[in-house]
């Protein structure tokens, strides 16, 4: 993978989970390095199912995912790519409940063989910048809903990946702490072009992007330029 943020290419790309449950039919789009785009639909339109394919967590049954001109599907090491290129900000946080915000943080940097020290420096300041500083050392059960969800938006760029996928971010977020997420989304695609996919029914998001696609009927019906 190329230094700088990520061109990705969705290509006719269809999935379908069992032989009557078609969710993607013929999806394409195209996301330029350093753009923030929405992706927005009805629930159950399979925009979850288009983050995953893009991170590879997901394979399609026909098309193609390319970032930086790379097959997504084909990678021999999958996970090395989401580790190096891919923030992932999940609908639903899966924090460990083991560990400490600062040490759930931490743990996309451990595979990076950095100091102890530098890796609780990087978590730390992922969390302030997510309003969570004075919370780094509490356990996920010590954390309110938001928090947690805030949490795990810190883990996604503590790493400050070229490509940021986020499965509505601001879900469980009240307006306060959801402005401040959507505003610390917007810098890093602004400030460090970071490129973005961020899907959410939150409708202060579509304000705060380059461009807009509908998903419907499985496929992009609507793109919206701004």
């Amino acid at each position: 993978m190329s230094a700088g943020a990520e061109v990705v290419v969705v290509e006719g790309v269809r999935r379908s989970f069992g032989a009557l449950v078609p969710v993607l039919q013929d999806v394409s789009f195209r996301l330029e390095p350093g753009e923030l785009v929405l992706l927005r639909g009805p629930s159950g339109a399979g925009k979850s199912t288009v983050l995953n394919l893009v991170a590879g967590l997901d394979r399609p049954d026909g098309g193609e995912v390319l970032v930086d001109g790379v097959r997504v599907a084909g990678l021999g090491h999958p996970a090395r790519f989401r580790r190096e290129v891919v923030g992932f900000v999940f609908q639903l946080h899966h924090l460990l409940a083991e560990l400490t915000a600062e040490e759930n943080v931490e743990v996309p940097l451990i595979p990076a063989h950095l100091r102890r020290s530098q890796r609780r420096a990087r978590a730390r300041a992922a969390l302030a910048e997510v309003g969570l500083g004075d919370r780094a050392t509490h356990r996920p059960v010590e954390l309110s809903g938001g928090e947690r969800q805030l949490t795990a938006v810190a883990r996604a760029i503590v790493g400050r990946p070229r490509l940021l996928l986020a499965d509505e971010p601001t879900g469980s977020l009240d307006a306060i702490a959801g402005e401040r997420v959507l505003g610390l989304i917007g810098r890093l695609s602004r400030d460090q072009g970071m490129t973005v996919l961020l899907v959410s029914h939150d409708p202060r998001a579509a304000g705060r992007v380059d461009r807009v696609l509908e998903l419907r009927d499985g496929r992009i019906v609507a793109p919206e330029p701004r």
